[in-house]
């Protein structure tokens, strides 16, 4: 008779076993590579084979052999490793992802690079929450901007321009810049057209105090209105997100379907 075939049954181990050495400071066993992050300087220690195989950016950084030595194989640890301008809090939950495919996120750990796709969306899912918190304002402008371009979030576009404009005006104040110079790019990421003539009539009078949006952004807008479909205004702007309210002029900014 031929083999024996054997019933496939998936098992799942849980990672709390590996979270822990991830979540810490100390070395891990049999560490190979080590990387001082942050002003900090704080050491954190991995495993080359694991970080290489997890993400093409720690494959790339760890394809050099250690300094002196003439064998790629070596068990040598490598490095160390100098990454002076990341939070030590962001790469660690990096390194747990990379090693537990799961992250424990608060509002500093918004952790989209390294080429993870998966710890992006874990991520975004959870800086979505924050809208209408006090760590919504702590963001970057580029991590907002990203977050912003998501049509998942569960928050419509009126409440979005009040939290972008609190946010500006924050990082205006702490890093003694103008407000529409520090929002910039996040506000290319308002979808304006979805909000009704009312309402950009009440946008434009709060704009002129603060300039948060830039006119032509206001004039395509308006555009979106009296033209519609052939405004020329980027059809992601006219799209609504899952937590956009209703409003009767949304069925004309809908693209033609073929």
């Amino acid at each position: 008779g031929g083999p024996i075939g054997l019933c496939p049954h998936h098992q799942e181990g849980c990672a709390l076993a590996f979270q822990a050495p991830c979540s810490s400071w100390s070395p891990l066993p049999h560490s190979d590579v080590m990387f001082v992050v942050g002003q900090e300087q704080q050491k954190v220690f991995a495993h080359r084979c694991v970080l290489a195989c997890r993400c093409q950016a720690f494959r790339g950084m760890l394809s050099q052999a250690p300094v002196g030595s003439q064998d790629s194989s070596s068990i040598t640890p490598q490095g160390p490793f100098i990454l002076g301008n990341v939070q030590p809090e962001v790469f660690l939950a990096v390194i747990e992802f990379l090693y537990t495919n799961s992250v424990t996120l608060n509002s500093h750990i918004a952790a989209v690079t390294y080429g993870q796709v998966d710890l992006q969306q874990h991520c975004l899912d959870f800086i979505e929450g924050l809208v209408r918190t006090q760590g919504f304002r702590e963001l970057s402008d580029v991590v907002l901007a990203r977050v912003l371009r998501s049509d998942r979030l569960a928050v419509d576009e009126l409440d979005l321009v009040q939290a972008v404009r609190e946010w500006a005006h924050v990082s205006s104040a702490v890093l003694e810049r103008p407000v529409p110079e520090v929002a910039a790019l996040p506000v290319r990421e308002l979808r304006l057209p979805l909000l009704a003539p009312s309402e950009l009539v009440t946008l434009e009078s709060y704009n002129q105090q603060d300039l948060l949006i830039p006119v032509e952004n206001i004039a395509a807008a308006w555009r979106a209105h009296a033209l519609r479909r052939d405004s020329g205004v980027p059809s992601r702007l006219c799209r609504p997100r899952q937590g956009t309210r209703p409003r009767d002029h949304h069925r004309h900014l809908e693209p033609h379907t073929k």
